[in-house]
Order: C-alpha cells, then sequence, then structure tokens
C-alpha cells in the first residue's frame, strides 16, 4: 500500500510540530501573533529576551538611536565669541587708555559715584590677591590631578597644566601693560602710573575661574555645577567691586581685565568642553551581546518553550 502523506493538522486545530515558516505570512501578521508564521514563536505571548522587547525609535526602527560622540556644532562659533569679543574689547580700552579718549571721561564720572573707601571694600579687594587666589588654585589643581590620575583617567593632566600655564601668564601681560600705559590712580591713592590694567583683577578671574574649570567635570550634579560658576561669578564680581569702590583701580582697568581673563581662560574651556567627564544619574542600562550575559536574558527560548 502506498503511503500517502500525512496532513499537519488535527481536529482542533493543533500542530504536533513546530510551525513552518509559509511564505508571505510573516510580513502579513505582527511578530509573535497567532498565526504568524514566526519560527520563534506559536503563541501570543510576548518574547522572553530584551531583544525583542525594544520599542520602535525613529522612523518606526527597532531601538534607538545612540549618542554620536564628537565635538558640538556650536563649540567653533563659541570659541570664536570667547576669544574675538574679549580681544576686541580689550584692544579697544587699552587704544582709549593711549590715546586718552572720551571713555576715560566716562570712566571718571563712573569712578566718582561708585567710590567710597571703607574696610569692606578693601576686604573684598584683597580676594583677588596673589596670596589669596592662588592658593586656592593650587589646591584645586592638586586635588584634580590626583583623583585623575588615580582614576586612572585620559591625560589627566593636561588641564591643570593648562590652567596653570594660564596663571602664569597673567603677570606676563600685566607688568608690561601697567609699563606702557602708566595711568594715573584714582584721587584717592598717591600720586603714580601704573594702574591698567587690573593685576587683582585679572588674578582673580583666572584663578578662580581655572579651578572651576577644572573641578565642573568631576562635579556629580548640575546643581553643583552651577553652583561653583555662581560661587566663581560671585568672587569675581565682589573682587571688581571692592577695586573700584576702595578708590584701587577705574572701572575700565577692571573691565579690561575681565576682557583678558576670557582671553587667558578660553583654551582651557575648550579643553574641557571638548572631553567632558560628567558622571552619569544612574545606572547604565544592560546590554547584551555576543559573549555577554545578562539578568533579563537569563531565560532563553528552548526548543520546549517553544
Amino acid at each position: 500500500m502506498r503511503d500517502t502523506p500525512r496532513p499537519q493538522g488535527t481536529v482542533d486545530g493543533l500542530r504536533p510540530g513546530p510551525p513552518q515558516l509559509q511564505p508571505g505570512r510573516a510580513l502579513a501578521h505582527t511578530t509573535g501573533a497567532r498565526g504568524s508564521g514566526s519560527p520563534h514563536r506559536s503563541d501570543s505571548r510576548p518574547p522572553q529576551t530584551p531583544r525583542g522587547a525594544r520599542r520602535s525609535g525613529q522612523n518606526g526602527r527597532l531601538g534607538t538611536t545612540p549618542p554620536v560622540p564628537g565635538r558640538p556644532t556650536f563649540l567653533p562659533v563659541l570659541s570664536l565669541f570667547l576669544l574675538g569679543l574679549p580681544a576686541a574689547l580689550f584692544a579697544l580700552i587699552t587704544w582709549q587708555v593711549f590715546a586718552d579718549g572720551p571713555l576715560l571721561r566716562v570712566d571718571e564720572r563712573i569712578s566718582r559715584a561708585l567710590l567710597h573707601p571703607d574696610r569692606f571694600s578693601e576686604l573684598l579687594a584683597d580676594l583677588g590677591g596673589v596670596q589669596v587666589a592662588v592658593p586656592v588654585l593650587v589646591a584645586v589643581l592638586a586635588y584634580a590631578a590626583r583623583r585623575g590620575r588615580a582614576t586612572g583617567a585620559d591625560r589627566w593632566w593636561a588641564a591643570p597644566v593648562v590652567a596653570a600655564a594660564a596663571m602664569v601668564l597673567v603677570p606676563v601681560f600685566v607688568v608690561p601693560l601697567k609699563a606702557l600705559t602708566a595711568r594715573h590712580g584714582t584721587p584717592v591713592m598717591p600720586p603714580g602710573v601704573g594702574y591698567y590694567p587690573s593685576g587683582h583683577t585679572a588674578t582673580a578671574a583666572v584663578a578662580y575661574g581655572s579651578a572651576v574649570l577644572v573641578l565642573l567635570p568631576r562635579l556629580r550634579t548640575r546643581r553643583a555645577r552651577r553652583t561653583a560658576v555662581a560661587v566663581c561669578a560671585v568672587l569675581v564680581l565682589g573682587v571688581s567691586y571692592g577695586l573700584v569702590r576702595r578708590g584701587y583701580h577705574w572701572p575700565l582697568d577692571v573691565v579690561a581685565s575681565w576682557c583678558l581673563g576670557a582671553v587667558l581662560l578660553s583654551p582651557l574651556w575648550l579643553l574641557v568642553g571638548r572631553n567632558p567627564r560628567r558622571p552619569s544619574r544612574g545606572p547604565a542600562p544592560s546590554r547584551t551581546g555576543p559573549g555577554r550575559t545578562d539578568a533579563t536574558d537569563s531565560r532563553v527560548d528552548r526548543p520546549e518553550e517553544r
């Protein structure tokens, strides 16, 4: 008697063997639905592996778009702004001081309105001295270098070296300019020249600014980073206000030192912005791949479970 092929279906519609993939059925039904023709599951239960449970991303595709590391597109424009605008303003103020231009008349009027020597303004001005600002910067650089070396960070020495170089460049620019401009002091200062630009303001801006820029990648929260930037701004503005109110410097001396400090800090800012190291706010999501195991992937589709 000739053997005839036995049909796969039964009276109850159950299939005794594994489901067979039929042409045209996989695209007509969703994966995992009953009768979809999927070779992996024969019922409507969701798959047990994280790969099958991924949500659709852009354009309806599975998975999410991974972050692409790289330099932000706005960084060249911002770097040009940081270098160009302060440098141009510094050149303008210096030219006005050399030529005894009209800005000096406005500067003198503002100084007369703000001038009021007292003990508080003198204390504020002292915060920009080398005896206060430089030790703060040295302590921060030592801490950052020690932490970077202990954690094995790549080029851990780069930011401390650039910050120290910026601090060294402050007297390199300030001392010759004081001698070249030979600007006289305010009415409350003894007769003499060499008040432009303000050395205390430049020291405070570079020292406190470098300390904050070095610490920013190591601060864990956004609130901590904002607090550090705010403290730096308050210190620099406090020193500037104290110098003008006490009569140690004219307002333009202080503004010119702000511009000089911004130019000297721009290389460090670009270095920190190019290699940010921001800690994650929570545990990183687990990823599975070839040769990796995960707790959520402990259950696999065994033949008896299909």
